[in-house]
């Protein structure tokens, strides 16, 4: 019988760590309910964007600092990490005593960081050595100090509240070894006893595939699932600052917004997609197939179920659930009218040319002369992708604009005429239309829109297909 969680904390809950210690750990119990528990906690928040770069603008970190040869300024943006860091510490830590013990365990690893970067950059000046082939390795080397960093403060602070709390290290800093993600797991959990003893988890760990190659940030996703894999946990939990919502709060408002009481983990995969940060795909890959459920709770409220994430469920009635989408998107329409006949191996070449650059696909358009990606980019690299494009076809026409998707979601949306709905809807805002997506399966229908009317849509869309059903304090509560 399965008896144990394993549950992630995000990194803006990370940075409250009241909330943390009495929402989320104790969560009202009496002290030896508070194990069975195995917690994976991300970076607090903003740490990664100065260990980085910044996930929205793009604003380099140290790493960007230091994989540009020509920028020297990777040092001062360490000294400003090592700053924040130990303003999070005395923050936390009210004790003198406390607070320069955690500050020296951070300062060694950041002296270590400082000590091997400029090693690094001394032996690559030699004509042998090329720094690009090292990058890889330093941006996992980078993005390990953030989880290690709360990791180790959450596991004193619990201490010296009276929880038998275990730091468990998955960043192999120390460690010569080479091992596999699985491996790294596995031999980390040899000898804690869950039944007395509270292991607070790196959300980076290191592997001798590399995590960031794969999933960039969202690497303590694919720890957090594949501990819960390989220790058979009986659920997977997430905690997050909101709740999953029928839509954006801060666009539909947060009365009409309604949490998502269940759902599956097909309309998961919707929202990433989108960019959405539910659970990201590959990480729930394992869950779904050990048919572990996945919970998503509001560390600031508690008291409430949260959003149940399975593999068979689809809603007892058809409806749409979730009204999300994505802006700044870029659309990359190639017109040639050779194309009829071949299309084919034009995707073939556009495809191989967008993943070179690293463009994540949205959703795409074809037609008999023309192929429209849809990309979640920016607009250097869309701009790159469409010289690229007119270098192999020469005679096509390549038209590159910024737009915005938006998508109503539901495990089960076969409702007759809810695409007319939708669009009448969306006209009655005197909101144009650019292109329309919906597949055979029904849990996903696109619009793609000026981005300039995202949130007059994503209103329109809330009140005509979800806020007219009375779904009480969850859609399909658990």
């Amino acid at each position: 019988m399965k008896q144990h969680t394993v549950e992630k904390i995000g990194g803006t809950s990370m940075s409250n760590y009241q909330a943390v210690r009495d929402n989320i750990i104790r969560r009202g119990c009496n002290s030896p309910d508070i194990y069975q528990r195995i917690f994976v906690v991300s970076a607090y928040g903003g740490i990664t964007n100065l260990l980085l770069e910044h996930k929205k603008t793009g604003q380099p970190g140290v790493y960007g600092l230091f994989a540009n040869v020509n920028d020297d300024n990777w040092e001062l943006a360490l000294d400003k990490l090592g700053e924040q860091l130990r303003t999070i510490n005395a923050e936390l830590f009210t004790d003198p005593a406390m607070c320069e013990h955690a500050n020296q365990f951070i300062d060694e690893r950041l002296q270590e960081t400082r000590s091997c970067l400029t090693d690094l950059k001394r032996v690559c000046q030699h004509g042998h050595f090329a720094l690009e082939t090292h990058l890889k390795t330093v941006r996992e080397m980078l993005a390990s100090i953030g989880e290690t960093h709360s990791a180790w403060n959450l596991a004193q602070l619990l201490k010296r509240d009276g929880v038998n709390a275990r730091y468990v290290d998955l960043t192999g800093w120390s460690d010569n070894k080479h091992l596999s993600l699985d491996e790294r797991i596995l031999e980390s959990f040899e000898g804690i006893d869950l039944a007395s003893e509270l292991p607070i988890v790196t959300g980076y760990a290191h592997s001798k595939e590399g995590l960031m190659s794969t999933f960039e940030r969202g690497y303590s996703e694919m720890t957090f699932s594949r501990i819960a894999v390989l220790t058979a946990a009986r659920e997977a939990i997430i905690h997050k600052e909101y709740h999953l919502s029928s839509a954006d709060p801060l666009v539909v408002g947060a009365d009409n917004a309604v949490p998502i009481g269940r759902t599956n983990y097909d309309v998961a995969d919707q929202l990433a997609n989108l960019g959405m940060e539910a659970i990201h795909p590959k990480a729930a890959k394992g869950l779904r197939q050990q048919d572990i459920h996945l919970r998503i709770m509001n560390t600031f409220e508690p008291e409430h179920s949260g959003t149940l994430v399975t593999r068979d469920y689809v809603s007892s009635k058809p409806r749409v659930e979730i009204i999300a989408g994505a802006r700044n998107i870029y659309a990359i329409e190639c017109f040639e009218q050779n194309m009829a006949g071949e299309i084919d191996q034009f995707d073939r070449d556009i495809l191989a040319i967008i993943s070179r650059f690293k463009g994540h696909i949205v959703s795409k358009d074809i037609t008999a002369n023309s192929i429209t990606h849809y990309l979640a980019t920016n607009l250097k690299t869309a701009k790159r992708i469409r010289r690229e494009i007119e270098n192999l076809h020469t005679e096509s026409h390549i038209q590159v604009r910024k737009v915005a998707i938006l998508s109503a979601i539901g495990s089960d949306m076969k409702v007759p005429g809810i695409l007319s709905k939708a669009v009448s809807a969306l006209a009655a805002e005197n909101i144009s239309v650019l292109a329309i997506h919906q597949s055979l399966r029904q849990v996903d229908m696109q619009f793609v829109i000026d981005e300039g009317d995202y949130d007059q849509a994503a209103r329109s869309l809330h009140r005509a297909l979800i806020e007219i059903h009375d779904h009480g304090e969850a859609i399909c509560a658990a």
